[in-house]
């Protein structure tokens, strides 16, 4: 095969190209796996604690972390190799997606605190109605 055919500008049009394309990819699946705004704000459950569990749910954030991570490894690189005429586009969504992800984190920690605190606050008023409501009973058998 003739080294003619293999131009280095083509081929670094060429990875070029194709860097931006794992980029915009990597993007797209990232807001793809983002939560649905009704998955945060309709919930079903029979209770505070339940609420909680299924917002956490629905706060899981991995696989955005995993594409926002490769999206950024090849912005990184086609950077750096100066691949891109004009990658405003690219890093306005990256930061946008940081920060929904950003949010989400800080929601999610809220979330676990609160599921964590719930059911021990639960416990504590209800031992202190039954301490009430046994001196109600002391009392009475007093009488």
């Amino acid at each position: 095969m003739s080294q003619s055919g293999l131009d280095d500008e083509e081929l670094f049009g060429e990875a070029a190209t194709e860097i931006r394309a794992d980029v915009e990819d990597h993007l797209a699946s990232a807001r793809d796996a983002l939560p649905e705004a009704s998955a945060v704000w309709d919930v079903e459950a029979d209770n505070t604690l339940g609420v909680l569990n299924g917002l956490r749910t629905a706060l899981a954030v991995d696989e955005v972390q995993d594409h926002l991570r490769d999206a950024k490894k090849w912005y990184t690189i086609g950077e750096r190799a100066d691949a891109f005429e004009d990658a405003a586009d690219l890093e306005n969504e990256i930061e946008a997606i940081e920060d929904v992800l950003d949010d989400l984190e800080d929601v999610s920690d809220a979330v676990g605190d609160l599921a964590s605190a719930i059911p021990e606050l639960r416990g504590e008023l209800e031992e202190i109605h039954a301490e009430g409501d046994e001196g109600e009973v002391d009392e009475d058998d007093d009488a």
